[in-house]
């Protein structure tokens, strides 16, 4: 039975869910930080002796709950879930690339509902645990040629909110919308239109950092304090 707090963090080889899992473990919890390219989080563990690697493709229902309660059999407890993992390949719609789009809902939408099918009977079990959702200002506007990740986004806030109006006491849900985030999410992007909207529209960034700290201050609030939502943007925006 560890006595640190638990956290599982999805998306953490990169970006926000790299910055999330290296807060988290400076500050003293155990993090199993998860993705699927596993020399980064090799390397990322290699920095922080409380982070551990796990293999993982948040699209995999199966293997994201075997994850989850592998996490719980080894020690004994899941404090936080925080569902990170997403894809941002974004297009006009009259560019019809479908498969992008279903990548997106994939990830972004399937990804996190099996995260929370994994961590939530724990959380039940134990009355008590923290679930955090990784959204975006999409969830908030939409933007040309972000209609689909935008979509994905908003579904996102929307389970998320759901959870937080099912779950019982002591269980708290928080969804976290950043803005603009130095991030390698926009390198995915293949139409050419969409390429040179992002290039002006994410011309000041944050820093992941940022989006770590206020992770940082929700996980860190007193039991009995649920910080529902923040949304994050450069100071500009």
């Amino acid at each position: 039975m560890t006595d640190s707090k638990v956290a599982f963090v999805t998306g953490a080889s990169s970006g926000i869910g790299r910055a999330v899992a290296a807060r988290l473990a400076a500050d003293g919890l155990v993090v199993v930080a998860a993705a699927r390219r596993t020399d980064r989080l090799t390397e990322l563990a290699s920095q922080h002796p409380l982070l551990e690697p796990c293999p993982l493709d948040v699209t995999d229902r199966d293997a994201v709950r075997a994850a989850v309660d592998d996490t719980v059999t080894r020690h004994g407890r899941l404090d936080v879930f925080i569902a990170n993992a997403g894809v941002m390949p974004l297009s006009r719609l009259d560019a019809g690339l479908v498969e992008e789009w279903d990548r997106m809902i994939d990830v972004n939408v399937r990804g996190l509902l099996n995260g929370i099918h994994a961590a939530l009977p724990h959380f039940t079990r134990q009355s008590r645990g923290h679930f955090i959702t990784t959204a975006s200002i999409g969830a908030h506007q939409v933007t040309p040629t972000a209609a689909v990740y935008c979509g994905t986004k908003h579904a996102a806030w929307a389970i998320t909110e759901g959870l937080r109006l099912e779950s019982p006491p002591g269980i708290r849900v928080t969804t976290v919308s950043p803005g603009v985030v130095q991030s390698e999410l926009a390198e995915s992007i293949t139409d050419p239109v969409a390429k040179e909207f992002m290039a002006e529209y994410r011309r000041h960034a944050l820093d992941p950092d940022a989006i770590a700290a206020a992770i940082a201050y929700a996980v860190h609030q007193p039991a009995g304090v649920d910080v529902n939502e923040i949304i994050v943007r450069p100071a500009h925006s």
